[in-house]
């Protein structure tokens, strides 16, 4: 076997000190987008690479409370008391919007099938069991319906799409409130199960009669069709990056607390199932070279990387939020 020179070998072993590396985990919901960041960033920065296992929110968030990955990401921002249960002080930073649909395989349905959130509610709680049922019919004129039953779809993980869809729910149902209620992971009156959006994308895709959430990109990359939900002003809103954003107008943020909900908005052009998607980053670093490599990251994404986010139909963040972002990144030592 050839033996490599002194000096290259030096160099290797520079090169590999070099190297820095960052471990995440945690949301589908936004995996496209930090794939595409994350990629990009280390085409820039050879010498930065960040990891990231995209696992749902929930498993983030144990992940990062267990102390085996580095940052995590939710699309559910964590109330004060979980925060506390982290072993570090941690910034919950928005990083885009984006929207879950209702996505469905009913053959033989042309046309999109328009959703109530009484139909959804309905449909989710078990107690409208066929696409002929009238309350669809009703919302749905000169739509032949067929006699078939649906089957309903959700996750099986700890997800914040999940969050976001049970969020949704509870806003528009009081007896989905009062039965189920919102979280990552809810105990679901119907239904069967699949992992990440990719998992539930696919079974719909397999399944006739089949309805699930699922985040936007996913619909469209699996070429599903997914309809129009009717928002708090009256009107059917198909997702987009125009309506997602329009749910964002008006949302209050503080320079320290971006935790918000925008499920359910009050605006006309709003889609009603739209929601922030967080990254959960320390505040304080022991490693002063990962410290550096998150922070001149963020500050990438928050620049640069918000240029990305519309070509994979994400809505890119408000300025006014980004302003509040940068202020709060300049904390993380």
């Amino acid at each position: 076997m050839r033996k490599l020179p002194l000096f290259a070998l030096v160099l290797l072993a520079l090169s590999s000190s070099a190297q820095t590396k960052l471990n995440a985990a945690g949301a589908t919901f936004p995996y496209p987008i930090y794939s595409k960041w994350f990629s990009e960033y280390n085409n820039l920065h050879p010498d930065i690479e960040i990891n990231y296992q995209s696992i749902g929110s929930g498993g983030g968030i144990r992940q990062l409370q267990s102390g085996t990955v580095d940052f995590g990401a939710s699309d559910m921002p964590l109330d004060d008391a979980k925060a506390k249960q982290m072993p570090m002080p941690i910034l919950q930073l928005p990083t885009v919007l984006g929207s879950v649909v209702p996505a469905y395989n009913v053959p033989g349905v042309i046309a999109e099938i328009k959703f109530t959130p009484q139909i959804l509610a309905g449909i989710y709680l078990g107690t409208i069991t066929n696409w002929n049922d009238k309350a669809i019919a009703v919302a749905n004129p000169g739509i032949s319906l067929p006699d078939k039953s649906i089957v309903v779809l959700h996750r099986s993980d700890g997800s914040g799409t999940t969050f976001v869809w049970t969020d949704y729910l509870s806003k528009v149902s009081p007896d989905w409130k009062s039965r189920v209620g919102s979280n990552t992971s809810v105990s679901w009156p119907v239904g069967l199960g699949a992992k990440g959006n990719e998992g539930v994308a696919g079974m719909i895709r397999q399944m006739e009669g089949g309805i699930g959430y699922v985040e936007l990109i996913y619909a469209l990359q699996n070429k599903i069709t997914f309809g129009p939900v009717k928002n708090a002003s009256g009107n059917f809103v198909k997702a987009s990056l125009e309506s997602t954003t329009a749910a964002a107008e008006g949302a209050k943020m503080s320079a320290s607390d971006f935790r918000v909900s925008i499920t359910n908005p009050p605006g006309k052009e709003a889609y009603p199932i739209s929601s922030f998607t967080y990254l959960l980053i320390p505040k304080q670093w022991k490693n002063a070279t990962k410290e550096k490599a998150i922070t001149d990251f963020l500050n990438w994404m928050l620049d640069q990387g918000q240029g990305m986010v519309k070509q994979l139909d994400y809505a890119p963040l408000p300025d006014s939020v980004k302003q509040k972002e940068v202020e709060a990144v300049k904390t993380i030592k």
